[in-house]
């Protein structure tokens, strides 16, 4: 079976290099060298990510981010490639569950970062675990923002969340996880629906 984490990874790794350390990406304020160190501070300084649920250790995280950040660019390249096998989130074992969405987002994040970009064709064993993935993320952010719709993947079964839809969004299975991770200016999807809840769902942050 393809691990579709590794393959996203180092597809990614060769497009961080290529692109250099001060390519933009679709994560606001973040150039690739920032990316990078993210993605890199996220398997190797777990301890950081605190931040994320402890809003006082948030300063803490930014520093690890940006003391990684510093490192030759090349060198923060090898250590994005080639993760620790320690590392709760990176390991063999757990690796095609916790990194194929991560991998694959980032990825599009450097690849859409300059506005010039079209959307790959995808393997359809990538398109079935990125629906897979979807599925809950899509429930969750709706629920959320207490929108009743129905989401609807190219060659899937449609998401339905809540009984009377008041949207119906489709597109590839890639471009809706682009768009349901936050990244919606840049996802190619359709929304079906009046024209405020359409405009709610591409301006809500979403995204976990």
């Amino acid at each position: 079976m393809t691990n579709y984490a590794r393959s996203e990874r180092e597809q990614l790794a060769d497009l961080l290099a290529g692109a250099g350390p001060d390519a933009p990406t679709l994560c606001e304020g973040w150039t690739t060298r920032d990316l990078a160190a993210h993605i890199v501070v996220r398997e190797r300084r777990p301890d950081s990510a605190l931040g994320i649920l402890i809003k006082p250790l948030a300063g803490r995280g930014e520093r690890v981010r940006l003391a990684r950040a510093a490192l030759p660019y090349q060198e923060l390249i090898g250590q994005l490639r080639n993760p620790p096998v320690w590392s709760p989130i990176s390991n063999p074992l757990v690796d095609p569950l916790t990194n194929t969405m991560e991998m694959f987002i980032h990825h599009e994040d450097v690849r859409r970062g300059d506005g010039q970009w079209e959307p790959r064709t995808l393997d359809r064993g990538l398109e079935t675990t990125l629906y897979r993935n979807l599925k809950l993320i899509v429930r969750g952010s709706l629920a959320r923002l207490r929108i009743s719709a129905e989401v609807e993947a190219t060659g899937f079964p449609p998401i339905r969340v809540g009984d009377h839809p008041a949207a119906r969004i489709t597109g590839d299975a890639g471009e809706l996880a682009v768009f349901f991770f936050g990244r919606q200016r840049a996802a190619r999807v359709a929304i079906d629906g009046a024209p405020e809840v359409a405009e709610r769902l591409r301006t809500a942050r979403l995204g976990v």
